[in-house]
């Protein structure tokens, strides 16, 4: 495994495995499975509504807590009353603390829900804070009414879509970037892209393996999901070779500007905040 200091000091794995879209079952699962098979970052969220079961799967791997770098993410409706929603997702997880929480989404009060998580940060019970999805005027307007900086953001990226002009403002505040769809949402355009068929054949990798190699060496930490014990293991398969500078390039060319999700901030406040869902019914 490798490592991503964050601008606290704290060291994060910089692969793992996501739940988003798995059922309590798959999820717990695959966590089980991605612990027994050597990961150590493990990413959840209030919406997946598998909470419980992520905590369930940390507990039956054996895998010592402190071991484990944990990340969820609060949900939008839950940002006014954040002291209580991590509380909650504690519970939830069935831990004592959460190693790094995000804000899912930049809709509601997502000053006042930073202002919690830097409450909880402070008591200790998280020890990274990130922002999720959100776009440059926001996260320039939680940078200037903040007192700690966050640690992480975790947008969309990829070959096609490699976020190079955020990466290059994280890097004033020394925070990390997060990829999800790290293998573009499984766009076959992408996936079939010659340079990434030479270098599988090149280093006897899958492609799969090649794209998230290609993320941890530009400095990218990826969550890619799977509930396929194979995939969990293969995907985790990508430190034991690495790609060179002038493959780097090549993949760097493939920049499209092309992302996957696509919805204004205005759909999005209207959509997300009318999903108020009671999160302590997940299983």
């Amino acid at each position: 495994m490798e490592y991503f200091e964050l601008n606290n000091g704290i060291k994060m794995p910089m692969a793992g495995i996501g739940t988003y879209m798995l059922s309590p079952d798959d999820a717990e699962n695959a966590v089980y499975e991605a612990l027994k098979c050597g990961y150590r970052l493990i990413d959840t969220a209030n919406a997946y509504m598998n909470e419980r079961a992520v905590g369930r799967g940390i507990k039956k791997s054996g895998v010592d807590r402190r071991d484990i770098f944990l990340v969820t993410k609060i949900w939008c409706t839950e940002y006014e009353d954040g002291d209580r929603a991590i509380d909650k997702t504690l519970a939830r997880l069935d831990t004592d603390y959460i190693d790094l929480l995000f804000l899912h989404q930049p809709v509601g009060n997502y000053i006042e829900g930073y202002k919690a998580m830097e409450r909880a940060y402070r008591a200790g019970k998280v020890k990274a804070l990130g922002l999720s999805n959100f776009p440059q005027d926001r996260f320039e307007k939680i940078i200037d009414n903040c007192g700690i900086l966050p640690q992480v953001a975790q947008v969309e990226a990829h070959p096609y879509y490699p976020q190079s002009e955020l990466k290059e403002r994280l890097k004033k505040y020394g925070m990390g970037l997060m990829a999800w769809y790290p293998l573009g949402h499984g766009d076959k355009s992408l996936l079939r892209q010659d340079v990434f068929a030479r270098l599988a054949q090149k280093y006897q990798k899958t492609v799969a393996q090649i794209i998230l190699r290609w993320h941890t060496q530009v400095g990218n930490i990826v969550i890619p999901g799977s509930k396929n014990p194979e995939h969990i293991r293969s995907n985790a398969d990508i430190f034991g070779f690495a790609l060179t500078d002038g493959e780097l390039k090549e993949i760097a060319a493939l920049d499209k500007g092309k992302r996957y999700y696509n919805m204004a901030i205005a759909d999005e406040e209207k959509a997300f905040m009318g999903w108020n869902v009671d999160f302590d019914k997940q299983k």
